[in-house]
């Protein structure tokens, strides 16, 4: 069983910025793409970056040039830097992980989500 926990929401003035971090523990082999998904209130669940375990990346048209996405294979961790933040932004934030477990089963995990409010 493969478990995400994500770590550095909260509130930030328009403008500012914040990083947001996931780490993968549990019975993993191998963790393929991991991804950051934002699901705003009455809005569906969007990706917005994505990074594959040899760093390669995209993202939504909506943050590009203001989030970067990265992660830590030795940690398991994958991070969202997030700059220049608008209210728009205004969301739960949700971290996936896809890939082998030790058994080869193929796994699909989701975080909890942590917001991030975007205010004055």
């Amino acid at each position: 069983q493969v478990q995400l926990v994500e770590s550095g929401g909260g509130l930030v003035q328009p403008g500012g910025s914040l990083t947001l971090s996931c780490t993968a523990s549990g019975t993993i082999s191998s963790i393929n793409a991991m991804r950051w998904y934002r699901q705003a209130p009455g809005k569906e669940r969007e990706l917005v970056a994505a990074i594959t375990s040899g760093h390669s990346t995209n993202y939504a048209d909506s943050v590009k040039g203001r989030f970067t996405i990265s992660r830590d294979n030795a940690l398991n961790t994958v991070y969202l830097q997030m700059n220049s933040l608008k209210p728009e932004d205004t969301a739960v934030y949700y971290c996936n992980a896809v890939g082998y477990a030790s058994n080869y089963t193929v796994y699909d995990a989701w975080g909890q989500g942590t917001q991030v409010t975007v205010s004055s």
